[in-house]
């Protein structure tokens, strides 16, 4: 498995998470869609589905799809990323940049798709929501510790699966997902990935978007600090049970 294939495969799975994740957030919130109003627990499914799809389209490197995995997997001691995928520096940062642009082109095709109800959409917030993450009670030190929660149980969970799609199912990642969005979702929006965060952030920051308001960037930290501490502790927790 060349690092060349494990970059695609992680740019297209991110982007067919990112893609199915948006997709139903915005299905949800936007002006005059057919979801218009429907519950969380859509967007709950919604989300462990769009995992289900994306961990099958990047099954070849493993199917990490979230930083957090990646850095929980190098935190955790294994020696490979996938099979035949050494964990080496160059690597990570191979597995790094690729989710990251998966997640930006995702969350750009998931605007595609939706430009007109974008356009129809008058309340900026509902906008950048269909994007990113955001606190129901900002409370920055308490937004992290939320995160890193959530984050924890998706990593040491995966992990305990045995870390590949290849044993563990897609399916079971994406019951977790959901799981973790109906229970632990409702403070923070459960980014429980930088990738998923800060990927459509930028989207939403550089598309032009009729009724665009803030992106939020004081905020931006939380889902990226939040999910690095969490799958950094997973992996060091997984070394020891």
């Amino acid at each position: 498995m060349s690092l060349t294939n494990v970059f695609f495969s992680e740019v297209f799975g991110t982007a067919m998470l990112i893609l199915f994740g948006v997709g139903v957030v915005a299905n949800v919130l936007l002006a005059r869609t057919k979801g218009r109003g429907a519950d969380w627990l859509l967007i709950s499914f919604g989300w462990g589905f769009a995992v289900f799809v994306g961990v099958w389209v990047a099954w070849r490197s493993g199917a990490h799809l979230n930083p957090a995995v990646t850095l929980g997997l190098l935190s955790s001691g294994a020696e490979e990323y996938a099979p035949d995928v050494p964990v080496t520096f160059l690597s990570t940062v191979v597995y790094l940049v690729a989710e990251f642009l998966g997640a930006f082109i995702g969350a750009v095709l998931a605007w595609l798709v939706y430009r007109k109800h974008y356009d129809a959409e008058e309340d900026p917030g509902l906008v950048l929501g269909t994007f990113s993450t955001g606190p129901e009670i900002r409370s920055y030190g308490w937004n992290v510790v939320t995160e890193v929660i959530a984050t924890f149980t998706l990593v040491y969970v995966i992990l305990q699966f045995g870390n590949t799609p290849s044993q563990v199912g897609p399916l079971n990642v994406a019951i977790l997902v959901v799981a973790i969005g109906a229970s632990l979702g409702g403070p923070t929006g459960y980014a429980i990935n930088p990738a998923r965060d800060l990927g459509p952030r930028l989207a939403h920051a550089v598309l032009p978007i009729r009724h665009k308001g803030s992106n939020d960037w004081g905020y931006s930290w939380v889902p990226v600090v939040g999910p690095v501490i969490g799958g950094v502790l997973a992996g060091l927790v997984a070394q020891v049970f």
